[in-house]
């Protein structure tokens, strides 16, 4: 790899921005492709296709390979509620290689005996969140049950563009919710990020079951395509 290429993946990686390096493996001839410019590419679907994936690979088109060496940001999962899905939940996230937070501002909740090796934060969201740098690729979940919590905690996500957020509760108390942030200064738009009722429909009942739902949504939305109608919105 050039000096040239290899300083500005480093810059990409160091803002958590993605960046692929399309190599031809017959003649070394490289070009770096950033994550802004992937939509234009002549290679898109096929760019896109391993950055959902997080891993690098071989392709074959026009009867040339290429190695496209993909270079992702570690995926952050910030979780808004010590409670006890959350408990079952930052384990199954760090198994699958997240960055877990536990933000919750209330110590009897958020303590290192109930989240051994989790980074806990005991702030309230407006203290908290700000120095986690939370980005695109941050998944968020919202699980107080607290409007004084999850409120201001998802408008935090709204305007740092998670590729994921979700809230627990019903259909009525997410319709609630839904006015509460609107009043807040929250869009239509926004609200209609929010995956709830949180989780895939599976039936699940218990904390860790909930949290197995969660978690497979998350990876849906990380690793699958989007709906043509987000892409073109």
């Amino acid at each position: 790899m050039k000096l040239e290429t290899l300083e500005t993946v480093n810059v990409e990686r160091a803002a958590r921005r993605p960046v692929i390096v399309v190599t031809d493996t017959d003649n070394g001839e490289q070009r770096l492709v950033k994550a802004a410019d992937i939509a234009t590419d002549p290679l898109r679907a096929e760019l896109a296709k391993q950055l959902r994936m997080g891993k690098s690979g071989t392709i074959e088109v026009g009867g040339k390979k290429l190695f496209l060496n993909v270079y992702a940001p570690t995926a952050k999962l910030v979780i808004v509620g010590a409670v006890h899905i959350s408990q079952a939940l930052a384990p199954l996230a760090r198994s699958l290689d997240y960055d877990v937070t536990v933000v919750d501002p209330r110590t009897a909740f958020a303590s290192p005996e109930r989240f051994p090796d989790v980074p806990l934060i005991a702030e309230w969201p407006d203290v908290a969140l700000p120095p986690l740098n939370i980005d695109h690729y941050t998944a968020f979940v919202a699980l107080t049950h607290d409007p004084k919590i999850d409120d201001p905690a998802l408008l935090h996500a709204f305007a740092r563009d998670c590729f994921y957020i979700g809230a627990l509760g019903s259909r009525k108390t997410h319709a609630k919710r839904g006015e509460r942030l609107k009043a807040r200064g929250a869009r239509d738009s926004d609200i209609a990020r929010i995956h709830a009722p949180i989780g895939l429909a599976i039936g699940a009942v218990s904390p860790s079951e909930i949290a197995v739902s969660i978690m497979a949504e998350i990876t849906a939305k990380l690793r699958l395509p989007a709906p043509e109608k987000e892409q073109a919105a």
